[in-house]
């Protein structure tokens, strides 16, 4: 019944299998929605999509497939045999109704009399009791309402009652093609997590209560135990100043959300790329920096790193000495990077600008090929898929 749906779904890029689909059958079998296409609309999405990412995809596809609905109607409705239409017709009619469409002349005549008004009309008219248009009471036209009407020039809803939120698209924000918000950041980040029990014992333990009750004869022993953590540690390197500038917004969204997901968190700033210092406060950059060299001797192995940036920049800031342009460094970037890549082996490159454009800048290319090609866009599929790469 709904294999129409369930094909459009899948050629949207929303995750659907058979399961789903027979869940959807069962759902309607069972009375839970009838004759209501906007109630329809809440519960297919129910039990098709299981990730709210792809609910804004999900509404571009069941537009697509209610658009061609609508076309089948209009076909099927080709297909009825005028001869029952008109049986059918009369049988919701009552005798009140009857008479009085005897008393024009019987049912041909009112369909020669809507033959003789379209002739008659010459423009467009809305409202009204007479004539062909929109929004009046007329017998004949579209959008209105007239119980015994003749519907003519209407394509969209015929009192369905449907907002059509579909259309709508109020699920845009959860598209994961879209540039990332903090809310979308902390549901991406959250796929790198460890948790482990840290602190004092401040948490209601279930499990060991009842255990702990049950051995004490049912005399009540409360147990605590730590409270659980998020225990990956993460070294966060944020590219200030120069083109960065155009994406401040998202790179505090970011920190934002890391600072809310990660308890070890240690955030450090660099300028187009990583020289021989960083620096913790901006305002303070050129007479607090430290060496990059104690950071990678103070960071072990188990620290993931995520360095954001957009990589544009002067060829020569990666690849020659003195190639910066705010120092005279003594060594080219692309030294610090392979220092980095070989003090951590879980690192990833956030870049907020699009994938498109990295082909066109040649540091882009480079500093992806220092870091073993592990860039990825400042999406919340990009952020996964980074995520999932430091979780390995």
């Amino acid at each position: 019944m709904f294999i129409g749906l369930f094909e459009t779904l899948k050629r949207a890029g929303v995750p659907v299998s058979l399961r789903e689909l027979l869940d959807l059958h069962a759902v309607v079998e069972h009375g839970v929605v009838f004759a209501d296409m906007q109630s329809f609309y809440q519960v297919a999405r129910t039990v098709m999509v299981k990730d709210e990412r792809h609910f804004d995809s999900y509404d571009r596809a069941f537009a697509a497939w209610f658009e061609g609905l609508e076309n089948l109607d209009a076909a099927i409705e080709a297909l009825i045999p005028d001869d029952w239409l008109r049986r059918e017709f009369e049988k919701q009619l009552s005798e009140e109704e009857k008479a009085q469409i005897e008393s024009l002349g019987g049912l041909e005549a009112l369909i020669e009399t809507f033959k003789k008004r379209l002739e008659e009309q010459k423009e467009r008219h809305a409202g009204g009791n007479k004539w062909i248009g929109t929004g009046g009471t007329s017998p004949f036209g579209a959008y209105g309402y007239n119980p015994e009407g003749i519907r003519i020039g209407q394509e969209g809803s015929r009192h369905h009652r449907a907002i059509k939120v579909w259309d709508e698209r109020r699920f845009r924000d959860y598209d994961d093609s879209l540039e990332l918000g903090t809310r979308n950041i902390k549901m991406a980040l959250r796929r790198l997590r460890k948790f482990a029990r840290q602190g004092a014992a401040a948490e209601f333990d279930v499990d060991a209560t009842i255990r702990e009750t049950a051995r004490d004869g049912g005399l009540l022993n409360v147990q605590m135990r730590p409270e659980r953590h998020n225990a990956v540690k993460v070294l966060l390197l944020l590219d200030v100043g120069g083109s960065m500038d155009d994406h401040i917004r998202t790179c505090e969204e970011l920190f934002s959300a890391a600072r809310s997901e990660f308890k070890h968190l240690e955030p450090y700033y660099f300028h187009n790329c990583v020289y021989e210092g960083l620096w913790r406060n901006n305002l303070r950059r050129n007479s607090e920096r430290i060496p990059t060299m104690d950071v990678l001797h103070t960071y072990g192995s188990d620290y993931q790193v995520v360095i954001v940036g957009d990589a544009a920049m002067s060829p020569y800031e990666v690849t020659h000495p003195g190639g910066s342009v705010e120092h005279f460094n003594q060594e080219s970037g692309a030294v610090w990077l392979k220092r980095l890549v070989e003090r951590f082996p879980r690192l990833a490159w956030l870049n907020p600008m699009p994938p498109r454009a990295w082909e066109y800048t040649h540091s882009t290319q480079l500093i992806r090929q220092l870091i073993d090609e592990r860039m990825y866009p400042m999406t919340l599929a990009g952020l996964e898929e980074a995520m999932r790469e430091l979780a390995r």
